[in-house]
């Protein structure tokens, strides 16, 4: 999967899978994360948000199944 680069103070990079519903999460003090079953439109709201990590940890963290990959 690739992850786009993302500002933020905590995310590195996102990545995201339409198809499988899986979302990709680098962070910036380390490690790399799935999310899955995440709606594309949860994505999209994170790309779209002033604050990225603030998104994140509210609306995706403790909400869907995760991973831990890198």
């Amino acid at each position: 999967m690739q992850r786009q680069w993302i500002e933020s103070s905590v995310l590195a990079s996102v990545g995201y899978d339409r198809f499988e519903h899986v979302l990709e999460v680098e962070f910036r003090r380390g490690g790399v994360y799935r999310y899955f079953d995440v709606p594309e439109a949860a994505v999209e709201e994170l790309m779209t948000e002033g604050s990225h990590g603030r998104y994140f940890a509210t609306q995706i963290r403790d909400r869907y199944r995760s991973r831990r990959i890198a």
